[in-house]
């Protein structure tokens, strides 16, 4: 697909992520034991043939950048890449991305430079698998000018997603970005003809999915205005009234993985016997950083319902409905129920382990007859003997020391210390 250019959004602050997001970027932000967020978009436009990518980065970037570069090597003998592209200081902008139109745009002479014909844009923090090449065809075959990748959401699940109106013909006439629960959005369901036709329910809306296909010189006049900031609230309201903007109907698994709510949900489910999203399919794999580990070992341990990566030390644990990291280390006695453990980023060997105890300084991983619930271990976590940590739904956000509560999630950030006998 030498004629499409791929730009993935990765330079947001991901505030709805903190704590997660305080060191790296949301789409570095490790997923289901072994990859990162950044690694499902990259994958899926690999996978569709769509070999000439550009990350956009900007803040908290430096593991991102680390990761892209030591994964997502082409062969030399082959066209493409992924180039990370950060915000930077030229002689015609000064500034930092201002939104996410505003990135492309202040990157836009690389598309220039390209020859390129169609740029499709994604958002670098949503879990799907999606074969980029359907959403080109329909753009093609419908002559748009633009085309977004939209999914049907039930009315419940709508709140905070940008909602979307589509005549029969599948032409988008109404954007309106991110409505409120109790607002009325009677006005943009899709009518009947549509909804026979894409098998959508009574109560189903059109959402956008953060997939977006743009003819080059579309996108150059939408972005001439430099008040343009965001796709989602100025540009694709605008060209709906202008030009034709087409929607593309994905039927298959797609998550905002945009609050922590979400990411520990998306991370639990795949730990159900049939995952609605399944990293291994033979013909389209996601990618992600190969490291040399040995196998997990398991001594004296029960699980059930779980994940658990390469290079894990698990004595005598016990884990149910557990997502577990790589290298991650857990105690004897140990109990983990509903957990995403991100893991560590480095081995502590015997030596080390026993110097750091001389200085009081507690392993990484979880420490012996530790009980944790609902919760997330962020990398190189330490956790001490006898500790309790239990998060519960509808627990208030609060901030401890080494901890904090979000959405009724208890959060270990990275590289904190939770001493023993701790109660959280």
């Amino acid at each position: 697909m030498a004629r499409v250019y791929t730009m993935i959004l990765g330079g947001g602050r991901g505030t709805r992520l903190m704590p997660l997001t305080r060191h790296r970027a949301k789409p570095a932000v490790p997923l289901g034991a072994k990859y990162r967020l950044i690694d499902i978009t990259l994958s899926n436009a690999i996978n569709s043939g769509f070999r000439h990518i550009a990350v956009l980065t900007q803040f908290n970037s430096a593991s991102l950048n680390a990761h892209i570069a030591q994964t997502y090597r082409f062969d030399i003998f082959g066209q493409g890449g992924v180039d990370v592209l950060a915000a930077e200081q030229t002689d015609d902008h000064t500034d930092w991305f201002q939104g996410t139109a505003d990135a492309v745009r202040k990157q836009f002479r690389r598309l220039e430079a390209a020859k390129t014909e169609h740029v499709l844009i994604l958002s670098g923090d949503h879990l799907y698998r999606m074969d980029y090449r359907e959403i080109y065809q329909r753009h093609i075959e419908s002559g748009a000018d633009a085309t977004v990748s939209v999914i049907k959401v039930p009315r419940a699940e709508v709140t905070g997603l940008g909602v979307l109106f589509a005549d029969a013909d599948g032409q988008i006439r109404t954007f309106r970005e991110k409505p409120s629960a109790t607002e009325d959005i009677t006005d943009v369901l899709p009518p009947l003809a549509l909804r026979t036709s894409w098998g959508l329910g009574d109560d189903d809306y059109l959402v956008n999915m953060g997939v977006y296909l743009f003819r080059l010189d579309a996108l150059r006049d939408a972005l001439a205005d430099p008040n343009n900031l965001d796709f989602g609230k100025d540009i694709l309201p605008r060209m709906v009234a202008e030009r034709r903007v087409m929607a593309h109907h994905f039927r298959g698994y797609w998550r905002d993985i945009g609050t922590i709510e979400s990411f520990f949900e998306a991370n639990l489910a795949l730990t159900a016997e049939d995952p609605q999203f399944r990293f291994h399919m033979p013909d389209a794999p996601i990618y992600t950083r190969q490291r040399f580990l040995p196998a997990t070992k398991f001594v004296d341990a029960r699980v059930s319902a779980s994940i658990i990566s390469d290079g894990c030390l698990l004595f005598g644990a016990t884990l149910d409905r557990a997502v577990i990291g790589i290298r991650s280390r857990v105690q004897r006695g140990a109990t983990l129920r509903e957990v995403v453990m991100m893991g560590a980023d480095y081995y502590e060997d015997d030596q080390t382990r026993e110097e750091n105890l001389r200085r009081g300084l507690m392993p990484i991983g979880v420490g012996p007859n530790t009980v944790i619930e609902r919760a997330i271990l962020d990398k190189n976590a330490r956790i001490g003997a006898d500790c309790v940590i239990r998060g519960s739904v509808g627990r208030p956000d609060c901030d401890g020391d080494g901890w904090c509560v979000r959405d009724g999630i208890v959060i270990v950030p990275k590289d904190a210390t939770i001493p023993d006998g701790t109660v959280v």
